[in-house]
């Protein structure tokens, strides 16, 4: 089964993904982080999105649908993938899908994860980034020890700019604009099913399951 988790910036895509994994037997497919160790392992992919990334520009579209394919093909994601926020526009939905169809699959279910700007904005200005270790805390959901450093390595805790107020509304007006007709793309095809993101983790994952389940 290959799902899309769907949703803004702050909806725990990548956390519930991650959580689904073992539930579902099927891996996440994050782009992001399969970017960064593509460039990490120097393959001639990895050079490729360096040549891109190392110069402040955006990645082509179509280098990253060859990264998903090759993912796509490995023996663990035969049986299916969980995508975690990809693909974030139209052009690149279209595509995905013309992929998909070249492997004969198919995107199975669109889990939209919804939640308000409000909750967007309070669960991302409230994360606090070990500089040492790159842990995350929140200031209300997972506060960081009293002293105020990270409780895995004693490293110093910040806030990250990507993480400021005024980020997260650009980023989610940017979402309004580019991403969110997606909705509209798969609700065509009678993909999309809606889930309720806010609250425990586990009453989150479950609903994402009954989800997909239907």
């Amino acid at each position: 089964m290959d799902v899309i988790l769907f949703g803004p910036p702050g909806a725990g895509k990548g956390t519930q993904a991650k959580r689904l994994i073992s539930q579902l037997s099927v891996p996440q497919i994050s782009t992001g982080d399969m970017m960064r160790a593509e460039r990490a392992s120097g393959t001639d992919l990895g050079k490729r999105f360096e040549s891109f990334m190392s110069a402040g520009k955006l990645v082509p579209d179509a280098l990253v649908l060859e990264l998903v394919e090759q993912r796509l093909k490995a023996e663990d994601a035969e049986a299916g993938a969980i995508f975690d926020g990809y693909p974030r526009t139209i052009p690149q939905a279209e595509a995905l899908d013309s992929m998909l169809d070249r492997l004969e699959r198919k995107i199975d279910v669109v889990v939209s994860m919804e939640i308000s700007l409000a909750e967007q904005i309070d669960r991302i200005t409230g994360r606090r980034t070990c500089v040492g270790c790159g842990h995350i805390y929140h200031v209300r959901y997972s506060p960081p020890p009293s002293e105020g450093r990270c409780a895995n390595c004693g490293g110093e805790l910040s806030q990250r700019k990507d993480d400021l107020e005024e980020v997260v509304r650009k980023r989610h007006e940017e979402y309004l604009a580019n991403t969110a007709p997606l909705l509209g793309y798969y609700g065509a095809k009678g993909l999309v099913v809606t889930v309720n993101a806010v609250g425990s983790l586990d009453d989150v994952t479950a609903r994402i399951r009954d989800a997909v389940a239907r």
